[in-house]
């Protein structure tokens, strides 16, 4: 083994290069994810879970096998560090595109896709395709421009980016060992027709003044009808770059209309049985989810603008007005008679279903498999200041409480690959080596009490001020009231399938399913606020800035079709 520490690279004191010819003092090295269970063999159907995937011009294969090239740990910070990754195992006639990297402090599981020119068929239309030219799809570079090095003589890091040909895009950074320039067979550049474009996403490493960083990517446009396709590559660069700007390398682009390696119905539903979450509510939760059809049959009442009296719902929600926008002339509300409203309130466990939205991802390389929970209330907040934890009385409250999560699905294998929990007006992705599993490969999702916001473990999560420890509590734990989504399910929508999914009539109401409410917050809030000690205690207008928005009033909730993310991606 031998250790170079870059003491001045490019003017930067942050990095400590390992190359490992022994065991001696070696990084740790991140060891592969698998999932709980092995993957079941899918039902029959087209492109879904075969390994490849047709995008048109090109054909993709994803690689999971890598041989380590170069590990780095900062001298300042995290000790694991992070490491870079040449593709192995290419089949026969693939090229590769670039290559990976990740940190060492979590597991191994990361994809490149590799790509090979197809010939099409003489029946085959491509979308946004030229058929005219006569340019390849996939050509070499013509060299690389050296982006950063440890400039130490042999045996450091070094980085290269592929310079195109006129016309052609490169999709990732080569990491050598050595100063010597890649050969340009190492990898190919995709022409600029097939290509969109891509920006930064989580940051992998930084040095600590900025001056080199490494970030992994996505395409810039993301949701049900975009096109753009991860390749699973890095991008680095010694300059700012911002969360929207366009890079350098770009992201391969679907133009395969039939998007034939997303699942058929039988497949969604294997797969739903496979990997269909639990989600557990918290011991103490009173305002439990319940089927829609319930909340009709239970009392739920129709308001338009202008008349006092509501209408009964039909079971099926057929009399809700379809379609159009949320412009505020009709609204849901709970039952007028008390006893009806309490009942109503607090739901009906043994009825909740999930309502699955299934949608291409990511240029339909991946599913997303959405799960929308409905609870008929939400119940008042609890606030936390400091120490101090105080359960309000109504704010917070509202009618109609519409939560999901989405299973991300990997095209290629059927994996299940990220789990996003939404929370509140955000949410997060998280890896599925980092969820908890329950009866095989079916990740467990933790519902927060009364807010039914969701999270991947158990306990408290403040959405607010972490460093002053002020905001709403969301508190989650297992208990004995969940939901089994694996088998309490019913499909809604499936766009892409064609018609081959009814959508019922309660999803095309798209107004509000609870009434505008308006808190009397301040006064409860100036009565909080006088219990803080002095050397604690804000003016009212700088708590106020602290909490959530929904403390001061809230407009009744819109349905599923409503989000931005039915359409669009998940917000992270």
């Amino acid at each position: 083994m031998f250790e170079l520490l870059g003491d001045k690279m490019f003017g930067c004191e942050c990095f400590c290069w390992h190359k490992h010819t022994d065991h001696q003092y070696p990084l740790p090295q991140p060891q592969p994810f698998f999932l709980p269970s092995p993957i079941p063999e899918w039902p029959l159907g087209q492109g879904f879970g075969t390994g490849k995937i047709n995008l048109g011009e090109l054909e993709v294969v994803k690689i999971t096998e890598f041989e380590r090239v170069w590990s780095c740990s900062l001298l300042r910070g995290k000790a694991e560090g992070v490491t870079f990754y040449k593709p192995v195992g290419i089949p026969d006639g693939f090229f590769c595109l670039g290559y990976y990297c990740q940190p060492n402090d979590q597991l191994l599981r990361g994809y490149v896709l590799v790509a090979r020119e197809r010939v099409a068929s003489s029946t085959e239309v491509y979308c946004d395709y030229d058929s005219d030219t006569d340019f390849p799809a996939l050509r070499k570079p013509v060299n690389y421009s050296l982006i950063w090095s440890t400039d130490c003589g042999s045996g450091c890091g070094f980085f290269w980016l592929p310079n195109p040909p006129l016309g052609y895009k490169a999709m990732g950074i080569l990491v050598t060992d050595t100063p010597d320039e890649p050969d340009v067979e190492e990898v190919r550049c995709v022409r600029e027709d097939l290509t969109k474009s891509c920006e930064i996403m989580d940051t992998i490493l930084a040095t600590d003044a900025n001056t080199f960083q490494v970030w992994n990517t996505r395409p810039c446009r993301r949701g049900m009808f975009c096109k753009g396709v991860s390749v699973g590559t890095f991008f680095c660069c010694t300059y700012f770059v911002s969360e929207n700007q366009e890079l350098e390398i770009a992201c391969l682009k679907n133009l395969d209309p039939s998007l034939h390696a997303m699942p058929n119905l039988d497949q969604i539903h294997a797969l739903i049985k496979h990997y269909g979450a639990t989600v557990f509510f918290h011991p103490n939760e009173d305002c439990m989810p319940s089927s829609v059809q319930w909340f009709f049959k239970n009392g739920a009442l129709l308001y338009k603008d202008g008349k006092v009296n509501g209408e009964p719902i039909d079971y099926l929600g057929s009399n809700l007005p379809s379609g159009g926008t949320n412009d505020g002339a009709f609204w849901i509300d709970l039952p007028r008679d008390d006893n009806a409203r309490k009942n109503v309130r607090n739901g009906n466990l043994e009825s909740a279903e999930l309502y699955v939205h299934v949608k291409p991802a990511l240029g339909g390389t991946f599913t997303d498999i959405v799960m929308w929970i409905f609870c008929p209330f939400n119940g008042p907040a609890n606030l936390k200041i400091g120490l101090m934890n105080i359960q309000m009385n109504k704010i917070g409250q509202h009618v109609g409480d519409w939560e999901h999560f989405t299973l991300r699905i990997s095209n290629f294998t059927g994996e299940l690959w990220q789990v996003y929990f939404s929370q509140h007006s955000g949410g997060e992705w998280v890896d599925a080596f980092n969820l908890e599993f329950i009866e095989g490969n079916k990740p467990i999702v933790y519902s927060s009490k009364h807010g039914h916001a969701s999270f991947p473990h158990p306990g408290i999560y403040l959405q607010g001020s972490d460093k002053l420890g002020i905001g709403i509590r969301n508190d989650t734990a297992r208990s004995k009231y969940f939901v089994d989504s694996s088998t309490r399910y019913q499909i809604v929508a499936a766009e892409y399938l064609g018609g081959v999914v009814t959508e019922p009539c309660w999803l095309q109401y798209m107004r509000e399913w609870g009434p505008t409410i308006v808190y009397d917050s301040r006064s409860e809030l100036d009565k909080i606020i006088s219990l803080l000690p002095l050397f604690v205690r804000f003016s009212v207008e700088n708590i106020f800035d602290l909490f959530p928005t929904e403390l001061y009033g809230e407009e009744g909730p819109t349905g599923p079709k409503e989000k931005d993310n039915w359409v669009g991606d998940e917000r992270s």
